[in-house]
């Protein structure tokens, strides 16, 4: 078969030949692309008579998809797929795998790390010690005793309630699904109505398919706390950051951290959230660690070698 990674990983070159050598030695080609294009035609050149195909979080388009005639495989280096052309997978028969649970630790990390700056107004002490500044009104509040509630428990939701507990945090969730894992944490399942009500700090982990697009809008914002901070490290699309924007700065939330925006960085300069009051915001850095890019690497080769041999796995339902 002819394999083609499409744009880099994240890792070294060498570790590309490295991850690559077992496809060869099986006599299969393998292109690699060392250049992310999001050009759609460039797209297609690098697609054409390819079997399987390897992307990160690059754009896939349905019409590249329909273009390429060959493809039998899409393997996205990637958690999300809702960057693919889905529907033009299923109906062509293109299976499509990702690599769920590379990213599981460093976005529970950021997660946690964006509630501690907000909390102990890291930003704003920066600045006050760069501009003479002293420790008045920068007393800052801890996590041990708030109760953190988890919107979408699956492996990375569950990574980032473990680590709120260690730091004494009461954690609530909620999810179409319970798990049974999530429960022997001292995980208890709410609803969301309850969660967005009752929580000192609201961290979201959930894809973005049709059923969540949106999911939180004006009315989910405005049962939050007044002391309420919002944690979005999943995928923009999700929330309404409009109406966020309006929350933080009419102070009827307290604080958001952002990770993850309705497009890509760079963000047009007149997004309502880099105009609102005490958001704290990230250019999707979240999944972004040298640990987790040779984690997703790994994966990714490993899912195009089982698809090779006949045993597919991480297999995304479509």
């Amino acid at each position: 078969m002819n394999i083609s990674l499409l744009e880099p990983l994240g890792v070294p070159d060498e570790m590309i030949e490295s991850l690559s050598k077992p496809i060869r030695d099986m006599g299969h080609t393998f292109t690699y692309y060392n250049q992310k294009t999001t050009d759609i035609e460039e797209l297609k050149k690098r697609s054409a008579g390819q079997n399987v195909v390897m992307i990160a979080n690059n754009k896939y388009p349905a019409e590249v998809v329909e273009a390429a005639k060959d493809l039998k495989m899409l393997a996205v280096a990637f958690t999300g797929i809702d960057h693919v052309g889905l529907d033009a997978c299923k109906k062509n028969n293109v299976t499509v795998c990702n690599c769920a649970g590379y990213s599981n630790v460093c976005v529970a990390e950021q997660a946690v790390g964006m509630a501690i700056s907000l909390m102990r107004y890291f930003v704003e002490c920066d600045n006050a010690v760069r501009h003479g500044g002293t420790s008045a009104g920068l007393t800052g509040t801890e996590i041990a005793g708030k109760r953190v509630g988890i919107i979408g428990c699956g492996q990375i939701g569950t990574m980032t309630a473990k680590l709120f507990q260690a730091f004494g945090a009461e954690v609530v969730a909620y999810a179409r699904h319970e798990r049974e894992e999530v429960k022997a944490l001292g995980v208890k399942y709410v609803s969301l109505d309850e969660l967005l009500s009752t929580s000192d700090i609201i961290s979201l982990h959930m894809p973005n398919n049709a059923s969540t697009k949106g999911m939180i809008g004006k009315n989910e914002i405005a049962k939050m706390k007044k002391s309420a901070i919002f944690i979005n490290c999943a995928r923009g699309p999700i929330v309404d950051n409009a109406a966020l924007a309006d929350a933080l700065n009419e102070e009827r939330i307290k604080g958001a951290a952002i990770d993850v925006y309705d497009m890509e960085p760079p963000i047009p300069s007149d997004y309502p959230l880099l105009h609102a009051k005490n958001a704290l915001l990230t250019p999707h850095v979240a999944f972004l660690t040298k640990e987790a890019m040779v984690r997703r690497a790994k994966i990714e080769f490993d899912n195009v070698i089982a698809f090779l041999n006949g045993n597919s796995q991480n297999v995304c339902q479509l």
